[in-house]
């Protein structure tokens, strides 16, 4: 399971070191894709390749299946997790999540996200607000 939260530099190069409790569940070879609520998400490649299973059986007749197929498929790359645990991030990608020199890296149970630090920390912050009733929301639906 992926968990926890890590503040990492990316390089000169969009080069972005993976915590090394991530690296040993991840493999040599990841998915970085443009994620939700303005990040970007890392997968395994079985877990991808589970994912993408999931995408195409939503009928392309549908507009909404298809934009949303079109938004995650397009803007996917597989990519090497090197010797040191790095993974490189795209310029689109790198773009699209308004990275800077420092990212956020998270664990959420199936898959990583890559977070613009500032972005995270107003993000995580709202979160914590409604934290309770998010919960008791969930609760009622036998979550917790």
């Amino acid at each position: 399971m992926l968990i926890g939260e890590y503040t990492h530099t990316l390089d000169d190069k969009n080069r972005l070191s993976m915590p090394s409790r991530f690296r040993q569940e991840m493999g040599k070879k990841v998915v970085v894709t443009p994620g939700l609520d303005g990040c970007l998400f890392v997968f395994t490649s079985s877990q991808w390749k589970a994912i993408a299973e999931r995408l195409s059986e939503s009928s392309m007749l549908q507009s909404d299946s298809r934009s949303f197929n079109r938004y995650m498929f397009a803007g996917a790359v597989e990519t090497d997790v090197d010797s040191i645990g790095r993974i490189l991030i795209p310029d689109f990608l790198k773009e699209r999540a308004s990275l800077g020199s420092k990212a956020v890296v998270i664990g959420v149970q199936d898959r990583v996200e890559i977070w613009n630090e500032k972005a995270w920390l107003e993000y995580k912050k709202g979160v914590e607000k409604r934290a309770d009733s998010l919960a008791e929301k969930l609760g009622g639906i036998g979550v917790l």
